[in-house]
């Protein structure tokens, strides 16, 4: 069977499957092949890019025609509107990706794939359609996936000039034609996806990894990824007040451990700043509720992304200490260190979220499906979401603001052979998006204000 909708993802086993030799490489059809040079990939002018089409064809029993990979067509922007983008790392090389993608029984693809050593770019799905690649079937339907070549426990080996550039081009390209903000509740890491559901958290990604250079990518997208200037001093910030994280990469140098493998990774170049439950050294790392929901403490894993936020996020100040800031995060405070005249934080200019006067918590969504009611009487599996564990509390307030598309893409077959197969279910709720925390969310437009601050 392929993977329930609301969790298609790419898989991250694909490394142990080559080590295996089970890994299967499917040869292109003749059909497949010809289509390589009849379509022309989707890229902004100047920019090296080609076409390669990912599988789409069924597996195992001719008759099971939800048995198929690696995408689902679908006719965007029209019905589900593109919000998103969202950055992955491969973790196995660029000619292995394009071959894991061309075998539909891995169940697995992304729009794009950017190679490390020239910032070569192949569009392996077509825009219009859904890349199996967020892990989080709401994100999938709104988003365009891109690949990078490249190991996240590496990533200054992989993520090269020609890289960064590339996909810089790509994504203001794609930020243009669908009208995408070119912020970090938009422009999404894998590690920023949230699950569909409070149970899956713990199964979410963690690329392109605490290597991957924000800072400079997103000063690659232009003047609307950085912060205003600060009217005082970082480590001054009032209570309230919006912030961007604007730790200098080269000098934050940090030490993380990859957990998967059991190794400590060398200290190096980082985007991300660790979070602590004191403003203390030595107090505990945060701890996200959803990764550790027996209450221990946030680890030093690149994968725990709970424990520390990352350059060019935001988030609001929530208390000061001497040579210390909290902010809110997943709904506590989380504290980093801001030594006087650094420039970890910068105050900024943009919407927060907060609850409605009277609301004593709002919940947060991963999702922002229509209501039960909102499908039709004869559709049998109607899907809605459910709260995350985390909730915005009385008193907190969040970056974000932006509404998010609210509907449901029903696509259970490879040849639309069911009823309503390959339809968008609109609802009428209105949600926005939230940085919760490392991942971002959704909040119901209804439960919550909207506010722009200024730095």
């Amino acid at each position: 069977m392929k993977p329930d909708q609301r969790t298609r993802t790419r898989t991250r086993t694909a490394l142990a499957l080559l080590a295996t030799g089970a890994l299967a490489v499917a040869l292109l059809t003749p059909s497949a092949q010809a289509d390589t040079g009849s379509v022309r990939p989707e890229c902004p002018r100047g920019l090296s890019c080609d076409w390669v089409p990912a599988a789409y064809r069924q597996t195992g029993d001719p008759a099971d025609k939800e048995t198929y990979g690696n995408y689902d067509t679908a006719d965007r922007p029209r019905g589900n509107a593109v919000r998103f983008i969202v950055l992955h790392d491969t973790e196995v090389d660029y000619d292995t990706t394009l071959k894991i993608f061309q075998d539909p029984a891995n169940q697995t693809s992304a729009h794009y794939v950017v190679r490390s050593s020239d910032g070569h770019v192949t569009q392996m799905v077509k825009n219009k359609d859904i890349a199996w690649q967020a892990g989080n079937w709401y994100l999938n339907t709104h988003s365009i996936g891109i690949e990078q070549e490249g190991v996240a426990a590496e990533g200054a080996k992989w993520y090269t000039d020609a890289m960064y550039r590339s996909t810089a081009r790509l994504v203001r390209h794609l930020a243009a034609t669908y009208d995408i903000p070119l912020d970090r509740q938009h422009i999404l890491g894998h590690d920023g996806v949230p699950p569909t559901s409070a149970a899956g958290t713990p199964n979410m990604h963690w690329d392109p990894g605490p290597y991957w250079d924000w800072n400079r990518f997103m000063a690659l997208l232009g003047q609307p990824a950085r912060p205003s200037p600060p009217r005082s001093a970082p480590s001054t910030s009032r209570s309230g007040e919006l912030v961007t994280v604007s730790a200098d990469f080269a000098g934050n140098r940090q030490a993380f451990r990859d957990c998967e493998k059991g190794v400590d990774l060398p200290a190096q170049a980082s985007s991300a700043v660790p979070l602590r439950t004191a403003p203390s050294t030595d107090a505990p790392l945060f701890s996200d509720p959803g990764l550790h929901p027996d209450g221990a403490p946030g680890t030093d894993c690149a994968a725990d992304w709970g424990s520390k936020i990352s350059a060019t996020q935001q988030a609001v100040v929530a208390d000061r200490a001497p040579g210390w800031t909290a902010i809110w995060w997943y709904g506590q405070k989380a504290w980093m260190r801001t030594p006087t005249h650094s420039r970890v934080i910068t105050p900024t200019t943009g919407q927060v979220v907060r609850p409605k006067a009277g609301r004593d918590s709002v919940p947060v969504y991963g999702v922002a499906y229509p209501e039960k009611a909102e499908y039709p009487g004869d559709f049998t599996k109607p899907t809605t979401g459910t709260p995350l564990v985390y909730t915005i509390k009385e008193g907190q307030s969040y970056p974000g603001g932006g509404a998010a598309p609210t509907g449901y893409f029903y696509a259970p077959t490879i040849d639309s052979s069911k009823p309503y197969d390959h339809t968008y279910f609109t609802g009428t709720q209105t949600y926005v998006t939230v940085q919760i925390g490392h991942r971002v969310g959704f909040v119901r437009a209804s439960d919550v204000d909207v506010v722009r601050t200024r730095s």
